[in-house]
């Protein structure tokens, strides 16, 4: 079975919106900052710290894209963003974006850490709130 983890823009986040290809900036941005790391450590650590390669498809461009991977260990991990509306008390209902992030059946164990710790790492930049596949809720946003 299927398993998903949130990324959620709260009110208090960096942006109240973000698009598939915001989303790939930002994952071509932790692939440069890895690169640079295996350079100050004169190793290779890019492939491993990022073995996918970003495939997104005509039909879902702006909706999904996902990572895959022809190494070993990992096989596959679906991103999405979409938009939800929520009623708050005695307030006007409001859109809340939010990143999907899905290990299908397909997945490895290597796929679901890794996923772990790109959701981190986009929760962070974003200063969102992030539902883990465990169900587990960390906050990377100023909180009142």
């Amino acid at each position: 079975m299927s398993s998903h983890a949130y990324i959620r823009l709260v009110p208090s986040s960096e942006k109240e919106s973000v698009t598939t290809d915001e989303v790939i900036e930002l994952f071509n941005y932790y692939k440069n900052i890895t690169n640079k790391t295996g350079d100050q450590l004169n190793w290779e650590y890019r492939e491993a710290a990022f073995p996918y390669e970003i495939v997104e498809k005509p039909e879902g461009k702006g909706k999904w894209f996902y990572l895959k991977s022809d190494e070993a260990n990992y096989n596959i991990i679906l991103i999405g963003v979409d938009k939800q509306t929520f009623h708050q008390e005695e307030e006007t209902p409001s859109e809340q974006t939010y990143i999907q992030i899905t290990l299908p059946e397909t997945s490895t164990f290597g796929d679901k850490g890794k996923a772990n710790e790109f959701c981190k790492f986009l929760a962070k930049k974003l200063k969102a709130e992030l539902q883990l596949f465990n169900g587990r809720v960390m906050y990377f946003y100023p909180r009142k």
